[in-house]
């Protein structure tokens, strides 16, 4: 039996380059664009949501979700590859029983 294609809402597409720096260098640079050029527009009327940041040229998009976030982000720039997440307000993008923990003031 053959598998069945995956529907459009489930079909992730991928972008064809590879990032191509370490993965603490894709943190820094996210965080550093995200400080300095995002964080003062979001913090207010965005909180808890998600944003997808491309560390190449500084674009982002904002969602609920970590693959909302992304998809948006892929829809206005497609050669979109090293990207970096983040949770508005908070210190990590996830986290594990307990609760979140808020951003320090």
């Amino acid at each position: 039996m053959r598998d069945s294609p995956p529907s459009p809402s489930t079909r992730r597409e991928r972008p064809s380059t590879p990032p191509d720096r370490p993965k603490t260098e894709t943190a820094r640079l996210g965080n550093e664009i995200y400080e300095r050029d995002i964080r003062h527009r979001v913090e207010a009327d965005h909180h808890g949501e998600v944003v997808a940041i491309d560390v190449e040229s500084g674009n982002w998009a904002i969602g609920d979700t970590v693959i909302s976030a992304t998809d948006c982000l892929w829809t206005h720039h497609p050669a979109a590859h090293d990207i970096w997440s983040l949770r508005v307000g908070y210190r990590a993008l996830h986290h594990f029983g307990g609760r979140p923990l808020r951003r320090a003031e």
